[in-house]
């Protein structure tokens, strides 16, 4: 038996593997949406397809990778050898949408394959109806671009030209899939040779036994844990209002989530069918959204593997939005996934509220600016999701700027970057204090206003916008946040709101105005503290008027009247 500092320097050389692994695709990658976004997601997975380490990324990536692992080694069981690398991106049973594009490589010790490494990455093109691929009039996925079903991408180690070649021939932007799906590849390497290293110098057999201890660990760990948390069934429904194709129906989904010493049972039966738009989430993307809200409420730092899982159990009726079957389209499935998430944090924040927030802005507000720039003649694409603002806790405001749940890891790409490289301007990048939070004793962190003005002679926008109707929820007495909105300029006049548009061609001086909301409040309004009123007067955040009409402060030559604010309180109470 190995011993137990030996495991943990095991143990942690496979967590530092994935860890150079994703700072090499950061590093090489094309895109911006990878090398500023960090729009990806890395892991490794022992020969049976547990996870057993991760870095940090898109957790909406990272909570599918096991399901990849699975689905490679169920489809070629003997057939690999060592230098295969399998690329997938088909949704159903191992992915999210078509651009998140998964290559698995399987590392081997002599005949023995002993791991898996996993890399999920935003391919910023795959072909379809529309430029960027994903596409919010989508009613089968057959529009939404390329099907890459589990084949070879390499093979013993030599580029499959055919598989290449079809791919290169259905992107809109060649180059820029080209050299990400090298980054791609390239960077598994690293994390495969770091795996070969560990096996030549402590053994085959020990780096196995890691890998079961870092199961064992985790599992002990989230059983630990969970005794801590209510027991009992908890509750909550919302409604997808990101804008369907040819209705403006909202999607009702439900969640009912049991807690017992020894499990975590998270049901959606009862939420709506699959939809003819692509909002809806792949069961491997509604089980790792259920993954979030799980690590957020028994330990946020703990190592996610297969075996911190092993408690939580998902169910989610088949042909559903939770759960669709094929042609369903799924290029927007981010809306349906953050209410996996979110409808069981919504759930159980009354009773942990120490823990979980009030609701949070949601959407991805995600936005593709495109096209053919004229200086240079070549493709250009901006494909980024936006921030917004978080809820408020029980005992401080909510997070400003922050990207939704889903997104993670992920940054908001520089404003220079974009300017320098593409023929746009981000004329305004500022604090949403336009349409404001959702106040509360503690107000919900702020979104933003961030506006693309089109210096191209013509350019294609995608974009769409949930958490309209249904805003941001507050908590124990705080308000809900505003709702997401987007508005365009066209010709120099005001075109109106968009809850959606897909690939629409804009021309030179035409402006895309973006506001994501702010976050929810937490408690009355009126037990604000009346030092944080003023403090958000100061900084510009709300005008006198929102102090006194909402607050019931009453701030004079800046500064608060104490008598004349506690006589406005008692009347607003009353």
């Amino acid at each position: 038996m190995l011993d137990l500092f030996t495991l943990e320097i095991i143990k942690n050389g496979l967590v530092v593997a994935n860890e150079e692994m994703f700072q090499a695709f950061a590093r090489t990658a094309k895109s911006p949406v990878i090398y500023e976004v960090l729009d990806f997601a890395v892991g490794i997975t022992d020969a049976n397809g547990n996870l057993v380490a991760q870095a940090p990324g898109v957790p909406a990536f990272s909570g599918v990778l096991d399901f990849a692992a699975r689905e490679v080694i169920e489809k070629w069981k003997n057939e690999l050898k060592p230098g295969d690398i399998i690329v997938s991106n088909v949704p159903y049973d191992s992915g999210t949408h078509l651009n998140d594009v998964t290559l698995a490589l399987p590392v081997f010790s002599k005949d023995d394959m002993i791991a898996m490494v996993l890399n999920k990455g935003h391919w910023s093109e795959v072909g379809g109806m529309a430029f960027g691929s994903w596409n919010p009039n989508s009613t089968e996925i057959y529009q939404e671009g390329i099907m890459l079903p589990c084949v070879k991408l390499y093979s013993e180690g030599k580029p499959n030209k055919d598989v290449i070649d079809i791919i290169m021939e259905n992107s809109r932007l060649p180059d820029y899939t080209l050299g990400d799906m090298e980054a791609q590849a390239a960077s598994m390497k690293v994390a495969s040779r770091r795996i070969i290293k560990l096996v030549e110098k402590y053994g085959v057999d020990n780096v196995k036994l890691a890998m079961e201890k870092l199961l064992e660990d985790g599992e002990k760990l989230s059983i630990f844990k969970l005794k801590s948390l209510p027991k009992g069934e908890f509750e909550a429904e919302d409604y997808i209002d990101a804008a369907i194709a040819n209705t403006e129906k909202p999607v009702y989904v439900k969640a009912r989530v049991k807690i017992t010493d020894e499990e975590f049972i998270v049901d959606f039966t009862g939420s709506e069918k699959q939809v003819m738009s692509p909002i809806n989430s792949p069961f491997p993307a509604t089980v790792s959204g259920v993954r979030e809200t799980y690590m957020a409420i028994t330990d946020p730092h703990a190592y996610p593997n297969g075996g911190f899982f092993k408690p939580l159990k998902v169910k989610a009726e088949k042909g559903s939005v939770f759960y669709p079957v094929k042609p369903a389209p799924t290029s927007t499935d981010w809306e349906a996934i953050a209410f996996a998430t979110e409808l069981v944090w919504k759930a159980l924040a009354p009773h942990i509220p120490e823990k979980l927030p009030a609701g949070h802005f949601l959407s991805i507000v995600a936005t593709i600016v495109g096209g053919i720039n004229d200086r240079t003649g070549e493709p250009f694409a901006i494909v980024e999701p936006q921030p917004g603002g978080w809820g408020a806790s029980s005992n401080s405001d909510g997070t400003s700027c922050l990207v939704a749940c889903g997104d993670g890891e992920t940054y908001i790409a520089s404003s220079e970057v974009y300017e320098k490289n593409f023929p746009i301007m981000v004329e305004r990048y500022m604090l949403n204090t336009e349409t404001g939070v959702g106040a509360g004793k503690y107000r919900g962190g702020f979104g933003v206003i961030r506006e693309y003005r089109i210096l191209n002679s013509q350019a294609l926008v995608t974009i769409q916008v949930g958490r309209h109707d249904y805003p941001p929820w507050g908590l124990k007495g705080g308000l809900p946040g505003p709702g997401n909105k987007v508005f365009i300029y066209k010709d120099g006049k005001n075109k109106g709101e968009i809850r959606r548009i897909s690939a629409d061609v804009f021309r030179k001086g035409d402006l895309i105005s973006i506001l994501t909301s702010g976050g929810g409040g937490y408690g009355n309004p009126l037990e604000r503290d009346p030092k944080l009123v003023l403090e958000d007067y100061m900084n510009g955040l709300i005008s006198v008027s929102d102090a006194l009409n909402i607050y019931g402060v009453v701030i004079e030559d800046k500064n608060v009247n104490i008598e004349k604010t506690e006589l406005i309180r008692r009347k607003m109470r009353a």
